[in-house]
C-alpha cells in the first residue's frame, strides 16, 4: 500500500465542521456555511497560511464532492413539475440568458476584462440550484408561483449552462459538431437507462427486495444511487464529455424513477444528502478555498476592479430574464427571483477550473470570478428574503403549473 497522509484532509475536515458551527452559534453572521468553508480553505492553503496543500487524498475526495453535489442539484429538479408553461418561462428566460451571457462576455472582452469571452458568459449562466432552494425553503417560499419559477429557471439554467461547457470546453479535443452528436448519443443512452429503470421499478418482487434491504447494512437504494452516479460519470468521460453532465443527469434520472419515495423509503434522499454535505461536499468547498490564487487577485489591481464588475455581470445575465416574471409574481416577487438565479458559486468555481486547467483564462480572471461568485452567495439570498418577507405566500397546488397567474403581491 502507497504512503498516505491524512494530516491535511484532517484539517480540511476540522474546517468542513467547523463552519456550520460557526453558522449554528452566530445565525446573526447570516452567511452560507459554504462561504465560510472556501475562504478557511483560503486562509490554510497556499495563498495563506500554507497549512495545507491538495494531496492525493483531499484531491480524490473533492472530485466525489463535486459530483454529489450535482447529483443532489440533480435530484432537486421535479420534472413532474417541469412543464407546460412553467418549462416555457423558464426556458424563454434561459434563452434570454443565454444572449445576454454571450452579450456580456462579448463587451467584458472589449473591456480587456476577460481572455475567453465565451467562457465566462457561460459561466455566468448557471444558478447555485442547491443554495437557493434551502433559502426559499426556509422562507417558506419553496412550493409557491414565485418559488417554482426560481427553482424551474435554476434547473433549466444550470443543465444548460453544464451542456454548453461541456460543448465549447471539454478537455477532448473535437470540433463542436462532433461534441453535438456525442451529447446526442449520451441523451439517448439516458433516456434508455431512465426506461430500463422504471420498469425494473415496476417489478414487485424486486421491489419487495429493495424495502427488504434499503434500511438494513446492505443500504441497497444508496449503493445503487452511487453506482448510478459512477456509471454516469465514466460514461461522460468515455463520450469524450464533463464528468459534471453525467453527474448531473445522473442525479435527474434518480428523481424521475423514484416516484414513491415518500411511500416505501422516505430517508433515501436524507440518506444522500448525509453522504454529499456530511462528507465529501465539504471537502469540495475546501479544496476550491485551497485552489483560489488569492496572490493574483491582492497582487492586481485590475483583478480587484473586476470583481463588482463580474459580480454586476451575474445581475445581468441571471438576474434580467427576471423581468419576464413579473406579470406572474409581481414587481418585487421578479427582483426577488433575479437576485436569487443570479446566487452563484460551484459552476463558477468548476468552469474557472476548467478554463485554468485548458489555458483559456488567467489566475486573476479565475480569482476575480470565484470572488465575484463569493460575494453573490452573500449579498442576494439576503436582499431577497428581505423582499419575499414582503410576499405573499399563495402556494401553487397540483395541477395549477398551467395557470400561472399572477399572485398578489405588493408592488415595490
Amino acid at each position: 500500500m502507497p504512503e498516505t497522509s491524512f494530516n491535511n484532509l484532517l484539517i480540511v475536515s476540522a474546517i468542513a465542521v467547523g463552519a456550520p458551527m460557526l453558522v449554528g452559534f452566530f445565525p446573526r453572521i447570516r452567511v452560507p456555511a459554504v462561504v465560510l468553508e472556501i475562504v478557511a480553505g483560503i486562509i490554510v492553503g497556499p495563498s495563506g497560511l500554507g497549512w495545507v496543500e491538495i494531496d492525493e487524498p483531499i484531491e480524490i475526495l473533492a472530485l466525489m464532492g463535486l459530483a454529489f453535489l450535482l447529483l443532489l442539484a440533480g435530484l432537486e429538479i421535479d420534472l413532474m413539475r417541469l412543464r407546460g408553461p412553467l418549462l416555457r418561462l423558464a426556458s424563454v428566460g434561459f434563452l434570454v440568458t443565454i444572449v445576454l451571457g454571450v452579450a456580456t462576455g462579448s463587451a467584458l472582452d472589449l473591456a480587456g476584462a476577460v481572455e475567453s469571452p465565451l467562457l465566462v458568459g457561460i459561466a455566468l449562466m448557471a444558478t447555485s440550484l442547491g443554495l437557493v432552494v434551502p433559502v426559499l425553503k426556509d422562507a417558506r417560499q419553496a412550493e409557491t408561483r414565485l418559488g417554482q419559477l426560481v427553482i424551474a429557471s435554476s434547473s433549466v439554467a444550470d443543465f444548460g449552462a453544464i451542456v454548453l461547457l461541456t460543448l465549447f470546453f471539454s478537455g477532448e479535443d473535437t470540433g463542436a459538431g462532433v461534441k453535438l452528436v456525442l451529447l446526442g448519443g449520451f441523451a439517448l443512452l439516458a433516456v434508455v437507462a431512465t426506461l430500463a429503470l422504471t420498469r425494473l421499478g415496476r417489478v414487485m418482487r424486486l421491489e419487495s427486495v429493495l424495502v427488504r434491504l434499503q434500511d438494513t447494512t446492505a443500504e441497497i437504494r444508496v449503493r445503487i444511487a452511487v453506482l448510478l452516479l459512477v456509471a454516469f460519470v465514466a460514461l461522460a468521460e468515455q463520450f469524450g464529455l464533463e464528468a459534471i453532465l453525467g453527474a448531473f443527469l445522473a442525479g435527474a434520472i434518480l428523481n424521475l424513477v423514484d416516484r414513491d419515495a415518500m411511500h416505501t423509503h422516505p430517508n433515501f434522499h436524507i440518506k444522500l444528502e448525509a453522504i454529499g454535505y456530511g462528507f465529501v461536499v465539504p471537502v469540495f468547498f475546501v479544496t476550491s478555498g485551497l485552489r483560489f490564487d488569492l496572490d493574483a487577485l491582492l497582487e492586481s489591481p485590475s483583478a480587484i476592479a473586476r470583481v463588482p464588475l463580474f459580480l454586476a455581470a451575474l445581475l445581468v445575465v441571471r438576474a434580467l430574464p427576471a423581468v419576464l416574471y413579473v406579470s406572474t409574481t409581481g414587481r418585487r416577487g421578479a427582483v426577488a427571483a433575479g437576485l436569487l438565479q443570479a446566487t452563484s458559486l460551484p459552476f463558477l468555481v468548476t468552469a474557472v477550473a476548467i478554463g485554468l486547467e485548458l489555458g483559456e483564462l488567467s489566475a486573476e480572471t479565475g480569482a476575480a470570478l470565484v470572488s465575484a461568485g463569493l460575494l453573490s452567495v452573500i449579498v442576494f439570498p439576503i436582499v431577497a428574503l428581505g423582499l419575499l418577507r414582503g410576499t405573499a405566500r399563495a402556494p401553487m397546488e397540483p395541477g395549477r403549473e398551467r395557470e400561472l397567474a399572477p399572485t398578489a403581491v405588493p408592488p415595490m
